[in-house]
C-alpha cells in the first residue's frame, strides 16, 4: 500500500468507502456482514485501514456495522470517519443529538475524522448561520475535547458554495472531500475546486473516483485508445492513476461493493504510476466525447436578456449533469435551494436568451427537457 503523511499520521492512499456495501436479498439495510467482514479483514491486511461511513448509509445501519466488525482490531490500528448529515435540513438543529448517537451506536470514544457532510446549495445558509444552528461551534468543541481528531468537510456543491464555506471556516478545515475524477475535472469544475482547496492549504480526499462505476467500463474505441498507451492497465486503474497525478489528492475513497473490486483497487495502490500530461489529455478528450463538450462558456449574455432573470448558465450546468448521469441527486438538491420562479420550469420559452448566445445553445429546449426530466424523476 502506498501511504501519505497527514498531521503526523500514516494514511493509506486508498480508503474504503462504505456507501455501497454488499447486501442480502437486494435490501439496502441488510448488509452482508460476512462478506463485509472478509473485505475489512483484507483491507486491514493490506494496509487500507481508512473506513469512511455516513449517518444514512444503508438506511442507518452502516456506521454501527463497520464499527462492530472493526472491534477485533486495536483502536489505534484503523481510522474511522463519520459525518454530520447536513444534507437533510431537518438535522440542522440536532447536531449534538446526532453526534452523541453516532458515538453511542458505534461504541467508539472518538472519531478519527469527522465531516460537515455535503456542503451544498441547499444547506450553505444553515451551515454558515452558526448563531442559530451551532453546527460549527459544537463540532469545534468536540474536537477540542478529543472526540474528533480531525475535522473537515465534503461537498457536491458548486464552486461558489465551497468558496463561501471556506471564507468562513477554511482556517479550521483540515481536509476537504470532493467528487473528483477525470470526467468531472472539467465537467463539474472539479479541477477548480481542488485548486481552491490548495489555496487554503487543505488536502483533498476524493470520492466517486469511478463516477459510481461509469468510468469502470468505456466505449470500445475509448478503451482501445487507453490500451494503446498503457497495455497492462485496466480501465478502472486509469481513474486511480489519474488521481495519483493530482498533487492536491492525499486520499482516495472507493465505494467497493464486492471482494473482487476490493482486490483490484488495492492492487493498483501497491505502487504509484501517475499519468503523464499526454495521458491525462487523452482522458480529457474521451470525457469531452462522453459529455458532449458542455457548450456553455458562462459568458452570461443570456442572463441580461431573460425576462424571468434566470441564472441560465447555472441551470444549464445542472441540466448537463442531470442528463449525463441519468438522474441522481445533485441537480434536484441544488434546485431545491432556489425559489420556484428561478427554476427551469419558470422558463417562458421566449427565445430572447438564444438570440444573444454566442454558442447558439437551444436554451429554451434544454429548459423544457430539464423540466420534463425532473417531473418524471429521471
Amino acid at each position: 500500500m502506498v501511504y501519505t503523511s497527514f498531521k503526523g499520521l500514516k494514511l493509506p492512499a486508498l480508503g474504503f468507502g462504505t456507501m455501497r456495501l454488499p447486501v442480502l436479498g437486494g435490501k439496502d439495510s441488510d448488509i452482508d456482514e460476512a462478506l463485509t467482514e472478509k473485505m475489512i479483514d483484507y483491507c486491514m491486511e493490506k494496509g487500507a485501514n481508512y473506513f469512511d461511513t455516513g449517518w444514512d448509509y444503508h438506511s442507518r445501519s452502516c456506521e454501527s456495522a463497520i464499527a462492530r466488525l472493526l472491534k477485533k482490531y486495536p483502536r489505534e490500528s484503523y481510522y474511522f470517519a463519520a459525518k454530520f448529515p447536513g444534507y437533510n435540513l431537518k438535522n440542522m438543529d440536532k447536531v449534538e443529538e446526532i453526534f452523541e448517537e453516532q458515538l453511542r451506536s458505534t461504541g467508539l470514544e472518538y472519531f478519527d475524522f469527522y465531516l460537515f457532510h455535503n456542503v451544498c446549495e441547499l444547506n450553505i445558509e444553515q451551515y454558515l448561520d452558526d448563531e442559530k444552528y451551532g453546527v460549527y461551534s459544537y463540532l469545534m468543541k468536540q474536537k477540542a475535547a478529543g472526540r474528533i481528531k480531525h475535522l473537515g468537510f465534503s461537498s457536491h456543491g458548486a464552486l461558489p458554495v465551497i468558496k463561501r464555506f471556506l471564507e468562513k471556516y477554511g482556517k479550521d478545515m483540515e481536509f476537504g472531500q470532493l467528487q473528483l475524477n477525470w470526467l468531472d475535472w472539467q465537467f463539474q469544475k472539479a479541477g477548480e475546486k481542488a485548486a481552491l482547496l490548495r489555496e487554503y492549504g487543505i488536502p483533498v480526499w476524493v470520492m466517486e473516483p469511478l463516477r459510481g462505476g461509469k468510468l469502470a467500463k468505456l466505449a470500445p474505441e475509448a478503451e482501445a485508445k487507453l490500451a494503446a498507451l498503457r497495455p497492462d492497465e485496466s480501465v478502472p486503474a486509469w481513474a486511480f492513476r489519474f488521481l495519483q497525478a493530482v498533487p492536491e489528492v492525499q486520499l482516495t475513497l472507493s465505494g467497493m461493493s464486492n471482494f473482487e473490486q476490493l482486490q483490484e483497487n488495492i492492487a493498483v495502490y501497491e505502487d504509484m504510476k501517475p499519468l503523464t500530461t499526454g495521458e491525462m489529455e487523452a482522458l480529457f478528450s474521451i470525457a469531452e466525447g462522453m459529455t458532449g463538450g458542455v457548450p456553455c462558456t458562462g459568458c452570461r449574455y443570456c442572463v441580461s436578456h431573460c425576462p424571468q432573470e434566470l441564472d441560465i448558465p447555472s441551470l444549464l450546468s445542472l441540466y448537463y449533469e442531470h442528463s449525463f448521469t441519468g438522474g441522481g441527486f445533485i441537480a434536484p438538491m441544488a434546485l431545491r435551494a432556489l425559489p420556484e420562479d428561478k427554476r427551469p420550469q419558470a422558463c417562458l420559452g421566449c427565445g430572447s436568451c438564444e438570440q444573444v448566445c454566442p454558442q447558439q445553445i437551444k436554451i429554451s429546449q434544454a429548459m423544457a427537457d430539464f423540466s420534463e426530466k425532473l417531473a418524471a424523476g429521471g
